[in-house]
């Protein structure tokens, strides 16, 4: 009997572990599930960039994913499908990884024109890379524009004067023009001014040759700079002109009540030959040796 009971025994004990098991793995199992239902519910879906990108960029799916984030770790604005920005042009630079939210996002135009403030203006100008400040102009520096005109009729100077100041750099990269059948490469630079300095921009533009002046830019001030000239640098005054010399007219008192009579001194410049002294009076007109001023000579 008791070799009998033996197995029986161990069978149940057996078949009793593998219920417990079972219900203990079914057990976990379900907290497991709970607790992830419970994460999940705390998680939130958000739009990011996978790369660095500049502003004016149109974006496509290839440069967007989701990322599943806590839901008290969702930015103000945040965009949760890839569809409601697909499109959509960026009106800031973003890193890789950065959420995508409206406020860096624009729906009408793109590029360079979302970065024009209101009564601004976008004007580009050719520099070469020595006018340039060597290709080291960046957009957001600050720089001074100087332009060069020389007249070359009428004898006037060459003269250089400052244009405009503290002007902000939207834009600057270069391009390959065609000069005489040779390549040259210049620098295109856009300027962020005013409608009035647009106009200045492109006149100098015209007439003569413009450079930049790389400023800090935290200095914002303007000073007051005079233009200059050839003669300056040179260290040559203008020429100077002698003002002509006019006659002189002396009245003379009346000699009766009926006539008048006026004497008029005409001195002209002294010549080599001895100074004489011509008197009109009315009618007649008499010469006479003029008197020398021994302390002259």
């Amino acid at each position: 009997m008791i070799s009998r009971r033996g197995p029986v025994l161990l069978a149940v004990a057996v078949l009793l572990g593998a219920t417990a098991a079972v219900i203990g793995y079914n057990t976990l199992r379900s907290l497991a599930e709970r607790a992830e239902k419970g994460r999940d519910g705390e998680l939130r879906d958000m739009v990011v960039v996978v790369t660095d990108l500049s502003y004016g960029v149109k974006l496509e799916p290839a440069l967007l994913k989701v990322v599943r984030v806590p839901k008290d770790a969702l930015p103000a604005g945040a965009i949760g499908s890839v569809d409601s920005v697909k499109g959509q042009v960026t009106k800031v630079f973003m890193s890789a990884r950065e959420p995508v939210t409206a406020l860096k996002l624009s729906s009408r135009g793109g590029g360079l024109s979302l970065l024009i403030r209101p009564n601004m203006r976008a004007a580009s100008i050719e520099v070469n890379q020595v006018s340039g400040v060597s290709g080291f102009v960046l957009p957001g520096d600050r720089v001074d524009v100087l332009t060069t005109i020389d007249p070359r009729r009428d004898g006037q100077d060459v003269i250089t004067r400052t244009l405009l100041q503290s002007v902000e750099v939207l834009a600057a990269g270069q391009k390959t023009t065609q000069n005489e059948n040779k390549p040259l490469t210049v620098q295109a630079v856009t300027l962020l001014v005013d409608p009035r300095g647009a106009e200045m921009l492109a006149h100098a533009q015209h007439q003569g040759e413009l450079h930049l002046v790389l400023r800090n830019p935290e200095d914002q001030s303007h000073n007051e700079v005079a233009s200059f000239t050839t003669r300056e640098m040179i260290g040559s005054s203008p020429i100077a002109v002698a003002p002509a010399v006019a006659p002189t007219s002396t009245p003379v008192r009346a000699t009766s009540s009926r006539t008048r009579v006026r004497t008029v001194v005409v001195q002209a410049p002294r010549p080599t030959t001895p100074e004489r002294i011509r008197i009109i009076r009315s009618a007649d007109v008499q010469e006479t040796p003029a008197v020398v001023d021994s302390a002259r000579h």
